[in-house]
């Protein structure tokens, strides 16, 4: 994979679960890949992954095996920061694609961070924004 990509949430944590195996070995590839330099993620996804293994996992991460793995994958896939410019892009990418707010919050980051694939189920599948390529990496 030449191409730079934005991980998604839902990406993150299918890696982690163990009862879809198809997708968490995708899942799984896709991190590997990324931590060797090739994706990204933002600070929503860290939010929000955090989020869900500690209240959403069947056996919820502890706040122990949580600061691993933020220190150990995500930080160093973490490129995009919030600010107000960064919200406005969100807004007028919302606007133009009619995208919930959320979900204009990632292709935003993802857009910043120069990548040319965004990975994710949530949006549709071989939707170009912008350069950006939709990818559904399960379809």
């Amino acid at each position: 994979m030449k191409d730079k990509y934005f991980l998604d949430t839902n990406i993150i944590v299918y890696s982690f679960d163990p009862n879809i195996s198809d997708k968490q070995c995708v899942a799984r590839r896709l991190i590997h890949s990324a931590l060797t330099g090739s994706g990204c993620i933002s600070y929503q996804v860290v939010q929000e992954f955090m989020n869900v293994a500690t209240r959403k996992f069947k056996t919820p991460l502890s706040i122990q095996d949580c600061k691993i793995y933020l220190n150990d994958v995500l930080a160093p896939l973490c490129e995009i920061f919030p600010g107000i410019e960064f919200f406005s892009y969100a807004l007028q990418i919302r606007e133009r694609w009619q995208f919930s707010f959320y979900d204009s919050l990632i292709v935003a980051a993802a857009l910043q961070a120069n990548c040319t694939i965004l990975y994710t189920e949530d949006l549709q599948h071989g939707q170009l924004i912008n350069g950006l390529t939709i990818t559904n990496p399960f379809f």
